[in-house]
């Protein structure tokens, strides 16, 4: 990234001296000092939470479709106790025109869970969790009291979503030449790794060992923190759950005859004229640009459309590669081998989505024809006794074309460059899940597990298996952001990936934790043989 104001955020800092000055008073609420001020937290139990702490500026105005401005400091103690709004979004049941509860364009703000009465200097081990929701909806509005009680420091953030977040026009590539254009939710991203560079040792963190984790859009966006340059050294360790690692990006240039068979059939700056085309916003100059910087943030979500809501032109594009910030898209990176060279984490659930995620097949025969020449080794893979039902055939085939042969492959690149990776797949379905997931646990199912923070019905308790599971899978993480090793005391060896011997760790539908060989195999070498020999099935985003 060029020098930019994000950068004098930086440089902007305390000295060493003062960034150790944090103050707690007693028993009461925590009170901390960072760079922008002072803050006062609260306790839960044994566990301090400080909430809603700006980490840059609120994007609105003249900074919609700006990287992320500097943090104005404030005086006296400002109020960490409640969450920020979440990042402006659609959400379930807005409506046309309108934004979900409790959601701004005014949303870069974070959270931070540390053992009760942490000191500056402590050394602690930091994760930086990065939510999902299809880079349109989510937040990091979470509970990191389950890492925070086994000795971690759990941070949190919102990041801008939709067009809000990744957006492209001629206008703005013009403007501000200095300045990198187009996804400004991975800018974000940086800009609250960059926070806690600069404020996590006041908390009793250890900006030296920090992991970052994310799941679906959050894992997507790992892999463009492992590609991205102007991230390098902002994190150490890497964790991505049901994240792929094939994930395509949209070029932010115009498409020509001479790129188009690179990229994709329209470009992000085509996207952006259609979408100021529907707002009755017509040229590409400065003015139209003002246009759009004055549309209301509700008329910026639209809804959450993807085109313009008659089934015609493409308004949102999602993550951008622009050349100069994005400069490629994580599978190239993979491929030569030019990502941050830390240890990963990565894994999915065993049945990830269902129905026409993927692909519109409706029958086995149409979704095999999709191998091509490899027809009949899809059909042994998947259905060897011709006796499986399509939609379970299905549930398998998005499961594995998204997620788990993507992440096989991140892992490969990660080992062949001389670094650790271990794999793992989580089959076990809840207790109060089993019915309605009949071949395994879907999307997101193995985070609460991971958080260590089940939901319990009211009046009731978490089913034994449940919390033990979620014992083990918590600790696994805990090691890793310790040790970058997740094995520890009381539980079962998770040995290291290696490509030739090709274990992975399965937390079975029982529950139980297993080292064995990935027995996916024969179903993620024919997706890996199809996409790397340009079948039907290419690779794809999220």
């Amino acid at each position: 990234m060029k020098k930019s104001l994000l950068g004098l955020a930086v440089i902007m800092c305390f000295s060493c001296s003062a960034q150790k000055q944090a103050v707690s008073s007693g028993h009461g609420e925590p009170v901390v000092r960072i760079a922008s001020g002072m803050l006062r937290g609260l306790k839960e139990g044994n566990v301090d939470v400080f909430r809603g702490i700006p980490y840059a500026a609120p994007p609105v105005g003249e900074f919609r479709w700006r990287p992320p401005q500097p943090v104005a400091s404030w005086e006296g103690v400002r109020d960490a106790k409640e969450f920020g709004p979440i990042c402006a979004q659609a959400g379930f049941g807005a409506g046309q025109g309108a934004i979900s509860q409790g959601s701004s364009e005014d949303c870069l703000y974070l959270n931070v869970w540390r053992p009760s009465g942490a000191r500056p200097g402590a050394g602690l081990p930091v994760m930086v969790w990065i939510h999902g929701g299809a880079f349109v909806g989510g937040s990091g509005n979470t509970s990191g009291n389950g890492f925070a009680t086994k000795g971690v420091i759990l941070v949190s953030f919102n990041y801008r979503l939709g067009r809000l977040g990744h957006f492209a026009f001629p206008a703005l590539s013009a403007e501000h030449p200095e300045e990198p254009k187009g996804s400004y939710a991975f800018m974000d991203q940086i800009a609250a790794l960059k926070w806690v560079q600069q404020n996590i040792q006041a908390f009793g963190g250890d900006p030296g060992n920090v992991t970052i984790f994310g799941f679906s859009a959050g894992g997507v966006s790992i892999h463009s923190l492992m590609t991205i340059p102007s991230a390098r050294g902002l994190f150490r360790k890497a964790i991505g759950h049901s994240s792929g690692g094939r994930d395509g990006v949209l070029t932010g240039r115009p498409i020509s005859k001479e790129n188009a068979s690179q990229y994709y059939p329209v470009s992000a700056e085509t996207i952006g004229i259609n979408f100021a085309r529907k707002h009755g916003i017509e040229g590409t100059d400065a003015a139209a640009l003002a246009r759009l910087r004055a549309l209301k943030v509700e008329e910026i979500v639209d809804g959450g459309q993807e085109n313009d809501g008659q089934g015609g032109p493409r308004i949102y594009s999602g993550p951008i590669l622009d050349g100069k910030f994005v400069v490629e898209s994580c599978s190239d990176a993979y491929n030569a081998g030019r990502q941050a060279r830390v240890p990963l984490m990565i894994g999915n659930n065993s049945a990830e989505i269902g129905g026409p995620f993927v692909n519109a097949s409706t029958s086995k025969e149409e979704l095999f024809s999709m191998f091509g020449e490899l027809k009949e080794e899809a059909k042994a893979a998947y259905d060897p006794d011709g006796t499986k039902d399509f939609a379970e055939i299905q549930t398998m085939f998005n499961t594995d074309k998204v997620w788990a042969e993507p992440a096989r492959f991140a892992a490969q690149s990660v080992v062949k460059n001389g670094n650790p990776a271990c794999i793992f797949l989580f089959s076990y379905v809840p207790a109060g899940m089993k019915e309605r997931m009949r071949f395994g646990p879907g999307h997101g199912t193995d985070i609460s597990f991971v958080f260590d923070n089940l939901r319990v019905p009211e009046g009731g308790s978490a089913d034994p298996l449940d919390k033990e599971v979620a014992r083990i899978m918590n600790g696994y993480w805990v090691n890793f952001a310790k040790t970058g090793n997740p094995n520890g005391e009381g539980l079962p060896n998770w040995p290291l990936y290696n490509p030739e011997t090709n274990v992975i760790l399965d937390v079975q539908p029982d529950g139980n934790p297993v080292a064995k060989p990935d027995p996916r195999k024969a179903r993620l070498d024919v997706i890996e043989k199809a996409v790397n020999g340009g079948d039907k099935i290419q690779p794809n985003g999220i």
